[in-house]
């Protein structure tokens, strides 16, 4: 693949950072994830001043790099886990057992009592058979009631999946108290990509009304999760992490007061921008004589990391070695046989006119949800590789 020109990273979005400087200068023979370590720290401690007196549980599933862990655990972070796997790579790591919450709410039941015999104390639920679970497997944990948000403003909208109606959850906080646990307080999550710190005010109200109504009830609750939506950047405007923090908590203090312990679970707001993918172009093609865009096949799609093109909520942003060029609209899809496997079509990328096979591209702000999302071989492609600088 071509070298990238300095010329190319001077780049008139974005200024250009450590892991793309890297991959301008170095040769790759398969996509390759390059993650720049230090970047996850200063974006970890930039969110971290915004969000003062909050405990910051990263989301393990955004990026489980161990270099990652590792250095979050040097921070003092703490971690959410969605699985057996993340917390024994936590725990591996050196993380604190009491500062990892098990925050899926669809969990195995020998994994409860996993987690529970590794000494993890909180753990997330919705249902009242997750609770059952907990209670027969952990018996006396913590735990609080993650909820349904109906007022999200996010690029990505969390679907139903997660959480309980707000008529539910006073009842499984009940039952939590019947079954020996202790219910500690309520989640949620705002939606991913939530790009502008505004945006959390309507979901906000809906929560205080919940937190309130428990309290009077009697519940003692001192736990608030806000979960994710922290943002990267990918072409529209965001806030600054301080910045952005800050105004989040100054939202959630004024409806909740300084009671509540807060956590939060930042992903992508800490890794994504801290990695960016060198790519190759495959192919350029028009399907016909008459056809107005071209279509461009890169050797990594949906399949092997880029799974958040999906519903092409997520828009990565595209450099290419070919920086003084003009530019034109074109549909990007990836290398697989699956027809699924188009990144961008409903509203397209423009990438220079010549662009030819063999030329390489950098997409920007890799760093959250491609590792983990590249599969093991499909098509006998292989998964994405990854250099830690």
């Amino acid at each position: 693949m071509n070298a990238i020109t300095s010329e190319f990273l001077a780049a008139p979005v974005q200024r250009a950072n450590r892991a793309e400087t890297y991959i301008a200068h170095h040769q790759f023979e398969r996509p390759t994830l390059v993650l720049d370590i230090d970047a996850v720290e200063a974006q970890y401690r930039a969110l971290a001043a915004g969000l003062g007196d909050a405990h910051i549980h990263y989301a393990v599933k955004a990026n489980p790099q161990r270099e990652v862990i590792e250095r979050l655990v040097r921070l003092g972070s703490h971690f959410d886990a969605a699985s057996r796997a993340e917390i024994e790579l936590c725990l591996s790591l050196g993380a604190d057992p009491a500062h990892i919450s098990f925050g899926n709410t669809i969990k195995r039941a020998s994994d409860i009592a996993f987690a529970h015999g590794a000494g993890l104390t909180l753990f997330a639920a919705d249902a009242e058979e997750e609770l059952e679970k907990i209670a027969e497997h952990a018996p006396g944990a913590h735990v609080y009631i993650r909820l349904i948000v109906d007022a999200s403003q996010a690029d990505w909208p969390l679907s139903r999946k997660f959480g309980c109606g707000h008529d539910k959850a006073l009842a499984l906080m009940g039952l939590a108290v019947a079954l020996g646990l202790t219910p500690r307080g309520i989640s949620f999550h705002v939606g991913s990509q939530t790009r502008q710190a505004s945006m959390w005010g309507p979901c906000l109200d809906q929560m205080v009304g919940i937190w309130n109504a428990a309290r009077d009830a009697g519940f003692a609750l001192d736990l608030l999760n806000i979960g994710g939506g922290f943002p990267a950047f990918y072409g529209e405007a965001i806030d600054a992490p301080t910045s952005y923090g800050a105004a989040v908590m100054e939202q959630v203090r004024a409806r909740f007061g300084d009671a509540p312990t807060v956590m939060a679970e930042p992903g992508r707001g800490l890794v994504a921008e801290a990695g960016a993918i060198a790519a190759e172009v495959l192919l350029v093609s028009r399907k016909s004589k008459r056809d107005l865009h071209r279509w461009v096949y890169l050797d990594i799609g949906k399949f092997s990391g880029l799974a958040e093109t999906m519903d092409e909520a997520i828009r990565y942003q595209f450099l290419s070695d070919r920086p003084h060029a003009q530019t034109g609209p074109c549909i990007v899809a990836g290398p697989s046989c699956d027809s699924a496997d188009v990144l961008y079509e409903k509203k397209m990328v423009d990438l220079p006119l010549d662009l030819a096979a063999g030329d390489r591209v950098v997409i920007r702000n890799c760093g959250a949800y491609t590792t983990t999302y590249a599969t093991i071989g499909f098509n006998g492609f292989p998964p994405l590789d990854v250099v830690v600088i």
